[in-house]
């Protein structure tokens, strides 16, 4: 692809493969070389694989390996439409594998030096002069916490969607739910009528003095009800 965006997906590309060739070495590096991490009772109790998961391990390295010389013209090269057929149809402008056959050879070797400078690094740094990563920490500080904290992204995201969504649901967990819905429902009758009985429970004093005042006014009550029912009140009004 001759445009702009093409010929940057190529440099990105290359800067990739010097990337993962460093940071994979130096993964097997601080795993398999140098000091042990691991404290005194794990480095006792280390021991190699049965050969139930070594065996599988070995083949699927062997097929890594040679699968991609043994089947490349099957797969991707000259004899991909007799393998393909119909299966997948591509475009004669759009065969981008069969314009990678063609491209000049320093792209071709560009991505396997910048992997092998990048492997070199890795054993240079880690495996020699082991001193070096610190120093470029220290000089690249700024570029380094931004690469090692990942751009930020967890901390955006926490303060974008956790905390937001925090905030939301105790907003609704506190005015919708509490407040509102268990307010004005269960838990709002459930305090009426406790209010309520507790009310009536001031009149249970066992005095009889109290009672009978009770009592009176219940009869007063009654009989003001039933004087209204029977218009007495009516009545009188008229006789005077």
């Amino acid at each position: 692809d001759q445009t702009w965006f093409g010929h940057m997906a190529f440099w990105l590309g290359v800067v990739a493969a010097f990337l993962t060739a460093f940071y994979s070495w130096r993964l097997l590096i601080m795993t398999f070389h140098g000091k042990p991490r691991a404290d005194h009772h794990t480095m006792e109790h280390i021991h190699e694989s049965p050969p139930v998961m070594i065996a599988p391990l070995v083949l699927l390295g062997v097929g890594a390996i040679v699968s991609g010389a043994l089947f490349y013209n099957l797969f991707v090269g000259e004899h991909k439409d007799v393998f393909w057929g119909a299966s997948i149809h591509v475009l004669t402008a759009n065969d981008t594998v069969a314009a990678a056959h063609h491209v000049p050879l320093w792209v071709k070797l560009t991505p396997v030096i910048v992997g092998a400078l990048g492997i070199v690094a890795g054993f240079i740094a880690y495996m020699f002069a082991t001193g070096i990563p610190q120093r470029m920490v220290k000089t690249f500080t700024p570029i380094h916490t931004l690469f090692f904290r990942k751009w930020f992204f967890d901390e955006l995201y926490d303060r974008v969607f956790v905390k937001t969504s925090l905030k939301l649901g105790n907003l609704f967990w506190v005015k919708g739910d509490q407040n509102t819905i268990d307010g004005f429902g269960p838990n709002g009758v459930a305090n009426t009528s406790q209010k309520f009985g507790f009310n009536l429970s001031r009149f249970q004093t066992g005095f009889i003095f109290q009672y009978a005042f009770v009592m009176l006014i219940g009869v007063f009550a009654l009989v003001t009800w039933f004087a209204l029912r029977s218009g007495l009140f009516l009545n009188m009004k008229d006789l005077m």
